[in-house]
């Protein structure tokens, strides 16, 4: 789990990261992303007041959207790698905002059920463009980092949306909580149309690209990815009302404290998976969110949501850049597409299937119950951090044995 600087010898020259392109490209995940936080609190409060559901209709609701997301996310990457990241960006945020504002024109649950499927496609089509114009503009060796200043755009969108969603929202103002995440979806939109396309240029020599649906190399890193992320939904899910239980005022300052300590490390530490290596830091990751998960679990007290809360903050900080640049270390270039695609769709279907379990057991076993069960499947993702490193292991022992055989002798 300690984290050990990689050797000299894996250092690679310095290259510029930071383009207008690659601001352009984060200036957009942040405007999205303070829309998809300004939901957080929003959703769930939609359904259990407007809409009269419980939390499983609670948890339905949050996860709907990756049902649709899962689904389409492969077919997705691979538009990416034909047809460019800036289409995909372009047209999916266009079409979450249009979903969002069809929430204003709905009074019962299945539309909404409906409209989040549709969010789900935006989704999709959103952030894996996003995420690949990310990797198309990051210099090799440096990664890791420019996925972390990404997600540090990603995260510091998911600080201010809960907080200008819950402000906005008051004592019940949905219709204008709701068009204020629509417009920052909207100005995602606006930004996106002035990115240009990044995908690599294909050499003529090269032999084609193998399309495919699901790409092996982000199988895997996205399945432990998954561990982590069921619980990242678990507390989307029900920190909202889980700390009115608590005798609190709202969630807000829960979610607040929370993306900072991810801004915090996603900037300070952008370069923490280049230099200690992602198997080390993955393994770290794991820890720290199932050791979170814990103690939201075990200590039912506001002090122990902020605490728990703190240290799977950690955990989720280091977990995602450092899967994906494991991902992408495996796959050329111009499969990034595809290995994206493969690699958040595992985000998706936890995120949607953490939201609906978590909101079933949390019905019936208590918010401690849900959140001790996300804490165990985080654990299985540590185990298979363990797993990549024993096999990786024995790789190079096979491969150290063959280059030994073949050596001609001295005599």
């Amino acid at each position: 789990m300690f984290l050990r600087r990689n050797s000299p010898s894996q250092a690679r020259p310095e290259e510029r990261l930071i383009t207008t392109t690659f601001i352009l490209v984060t200036a957009a995940t942040f405007a999205y992303f303070i829309s998809i936080g300004a939901l957080i609190p929003t959703i769930p409060r939609f359904v259990e007041g407007p809409l009269a559901k419980g939390e499983a209709g609670v948890g339905l609701a949050v996860g709907a959207f990756s049902v649709s997301a899962v689904l389409i996310r492969p077919f997705i990457g691979r538009l990416g790698d034909t047809r460019g990241r800036r289409i995909l960006m372009i047209s999916g945020s266009a079409l979450v905002a249009a979903s969002v504002l069809g929430i204003l024109l709905i009074d019962t649950f299945v539309p909404l059920i409906l409209l989040r499927l549709t969010t789900g496609v935006g989704e999709a089509a959103f952030y894996v463009g996003a995420a690949s114009a990310i990797n198309d503009l990051a210099p090799e060796g440096r990664r890791g980092e420019a996925l972390s200043f990404f997600s540090l755009a990603l995260y510091g969108g998911l600080a201010v949306g809960p907080v200008l969603g819950e402000t906005v929202l008051g004592t019940g103002n949905f219709e204008l909580a709701f068009l204020v995440a629509a417009i920052a979806t909207l100005t995602a939109t606006f930004i996106a149309l002035s990115i240009p396309d990044t995908r690599p240029e294909i050499d003529d020599d090269e032999p084609p690209v193998r399309r495919r649906l699901v790409h092996p190399a982000g199988v895997l890193p996205g399945t432990i990815l998954a561990t982590s992320i069921w619980g990242l939904a678990g507390f989307n899910t029900l920190i909202p009302l889980y700390a009115l239980q608590l005798g609190m005022s709202g969630s807000k300052t829960v979610f607040f404290s929370y993306s900072v300590i991810i801004l915090l490390f996603r900037s300070l530490g952008a370069r923490i998976p280049d230099r200690f290596g992602t198997r080390r830091v993955g393994r770290t990751a794991l820890t720290f969110s199932a050791a979170g998960l814990v103690v939201m679990g075990l200590w039912t007290e506001p002090v122990g949501l902020f605490a728990g809360a703190a240290i799977l903050a950690i955990g989720q900080a280091l977990a995602f850049p450092t899967l994906m640049a494991l991902a992408l270390s495996a796959a050329p270039p111009r499969e990034r597409g595809a290995v994206v695609g493969t690699f958040t769709a595992f985000f998706d279907l936890a995120f949607g299937l953490g939201a609906l379990s978590t909101g079933w057991v949390a019905e019936n076993a208590g918010y401690r119950g849900a959140f001790l069960i996300c804490a165990a499947v985080a654990a299985i993702g540590l185990g298979l951090m363990f797993f990549i490193a024993r096999r990786d292991d024995l790789k190079t022992r096979r491969a150290q044995r063959v280059e030994e055989y073949q050596e001609p002798s001295s005599y």
